[in-house]
């Protein structure tokens, strides 16, 4: 009986393992793979944790795309770790590469690998939506993935910091951003920011903001990069679109093109447009962090 008994024991532990490793095999099978995070390299501190899952309070994971020549690790080592203090689920990305230069390939090759890094951010943590924060080509470039292809229903807020919007007249300056050496003739990005290139007037052809989505600007008139500074202004209803010059409400911030990605005083209009609805109000954001 002893026997019997100990047989059965064995028997029934055995089925349930094997039950339990079947359970974690699906479970392992349904949940979304983090690996396309460890494909895009080094990320800046606070970003790419996989498992962040978005709260209550911020329902929208924030996805930073940084500008031409630009990598994720550099451009937003100072604001990648404020969000993620604050209690956001970060993500960024490095995209565009011609060759080992980053963010310098099509445009619209670009918009193409931020649809499906969203779609997979959205999947891992399972939002409806993200909001987008930019820096130059990266605040310009959302737009044509919201505009073209299916982003607008995806994205909350797309915040742009010094965003190429409308181009630049100074395009030659373009090669100022990195010391990467790369020149205008291998970088298809930077021909496709120079004022009035095809791709822009066809990216700005009628509605300039669409869907739904809040659009929120911040420009520095020191931009030597987005010449003129204006041409980042973006058009469109009031009530979903804010665009803001920095030196209008912190008169001493002498910022320019590639260090407001670094600049506290910018990321105070970042955070109010995030933790509000509609885009940022630059008086509240002011009255909020001064």
């Amino acid at each position: 009986m002893r026997i019997f008994n100990s047989l059965l024991f064995s028997s029934i532990i055995t089925l349930a393992l094997t039950i339990s490793g079947f359970q974690l095999n699906v479970i392992a099978a349904d949940s979304p793979s983090d690996s396309f995070l460890t494909e895009e390299g080094l990320p800046p501190p606070g970003a790419n944790d996989s498992s962040c899952r978005p709260s209550r309070e911020h329902p929208e994971p924030v996805v930073l795309v940084p500008g031409t020549f630009e990598t994720m690790d550099r451009n937003f080592i100072n604001l990648a770790p404020m969000l993620k203090e604050k209690g956001y689920c970060v993500f960024s990305l490095n995209y565009g590469y011609t060759g080992s230069v980053p963010a310098s390939g099509p445009i619209e090759d670009s918009a193409a690998e931020l649809k499906t890094f969203v779609d997979n951010v959205l999947t891992l943590t399972g939002a409806q939506k993200v909001s987008i924060v930019g820096h130059s080509q990266g605040g310009m470039m959302p737009r044509y993935y919201m505009k073209f292809l299916g982003g607008a229903d995806k994205v909350e807020d797309l915040i742009g910091l010094v965003p190429s919007n409308h181009g630049t007249e100074g395009v030659a300056g373009l090669t100022e951003l990195t010391s990467t050496g790369a020149d205008l003739t291998s970088c298809k990005a930077c021909q496709q920011q120079e004022a009035g290139s095809e791709f822009l007037l066809n990216l700005n052809k009628r509605d300039e903001t669409p869907g739904k989505s809040s659009y929120t600007v911040i420009t520095t008139r020191n931009d030597e990069i987005v010449v003129p500074f204006t041409s980042a202004f973006l058009s469109g209803e009031k009530e979903k679109v804010t665009n803001i010059t920095i030196q209008d409400y912190y008169p001493y911030d002498q910022i320019e093109h590639q260090n407001i990605a670094q600049d506290p005083l910018a990321f105070n209009f970042v955070f109010d447009a995030l933790e509000h609805e509609g885009p940022a109000d630059p008086q509240r954001a002011v009255g909020l962090f001064k």
